[in-house]
């Protein structure tokens, strides 16, 4: 169960940062730096 919502979280982190990448607004690209942070501590398992 836990790989599964891993490779979720995996999923969602891949989509955030294509996001981050393509998008222009700066307002916008800092949202998504902010969403990465706790994605990536996830897939880490750093709580």
């Amino acid at each position: 169960m836990m790989y599964i919502y891993l490779l979720i979280v995996l999923y969602v982190l891949i989509l955030v940062i294509l996001n981050l990448l393509t998008e222009k607004s700066i307002s916008k690209q800092l949202n998504a730096a902010l969403v990465i942070i706790p994605l990536l501590l996830r897939i880490l398992k750093i709580k």
